[in-house]
């Protein structure tokens, strides 16, 4: 599946080229030409990257970006892809919040590899996370215990193992043995 990234800039004719640059190059972009329309997008979906234009038509980029940082939306990782690139405008968003900055005009395929790079870095962090959440399920991986709305459900470790996989994005592993089958017992919905 791609990863999905939300691009927050005015520019239709620049977001009409990235989305088929990225997509190209197998990510799946979502674009928003408001501040407004940007954060209803980022608060309602998954996303793996933002790129974030600092000059919109009904927002500050400096302020939208403190607002990602900010509840369901603070993990997601923020590239500011911008006209204001000067070494004051670049430290600001960076300090503001930005995991990476880089003026218009830009190569884009430094874009990608920016783009690239980031994900990266975010992947390695989440592998260090003790806590992964789900909307209602935390899987608490230090504990090995997987909570739904707070309270504690009780599950096999086979079964802490397979959600923790499958929660991951990958493909669980069977391991029979000669002439063996592995049993998970019956797993019961989260409700």
């Amino acid at each position: 599946m791609p990863e999905r990234l939300l691009l927050i800039d005015d520019d239709v004719r620049l977001s009409q080229m990235l989305v088929q640059y990225l997509g190209e190059a197998g990510f799946a972009v979502t674009c928003a030409a408001t501040g407004k329309a940007g954060l209803q997008l980022a608060s309602q979906a998954h996303w793996g990257l933002v790129i974030l234009d600092l000059m919109l038509p009904d927002a500050d980029g400096l302020d939208l970006c403190r607002t990602l940082r900010t509840g369901n939306t603070a993990s997601i990782p923020i590239l500011m892809l911008t006209a204001r690139g000067d070494a004051t405008d670049r430290i600001i968003g960076l300090e503001m919040g930005a995991d990476d900055y880089l003026p218009k005009p830009f190569e884009p395929r430094e874009l990608r590899a920016r783009i690239k790079a980031i994900l990266r870095r975010g992947a390695r962090d989440a592998a260090h996370v003790p806590v992964l959440r789900f909307g209602r399920l935390e899987i608490d991986r230090e504990a090995r215990e997987l909570r739904v709305d707070g309270q504690v459900r009780e599950v096999t470790s086979y079964q802490f193992d397979y959600g923790r996989t499958c929660r991951a994005g990958l493909e669980p592993r069977t391991t029979a043995g000669h002439g063996e089958r592995r049993t998970a017992g019956s797993l019961r919905p989260l409700d």
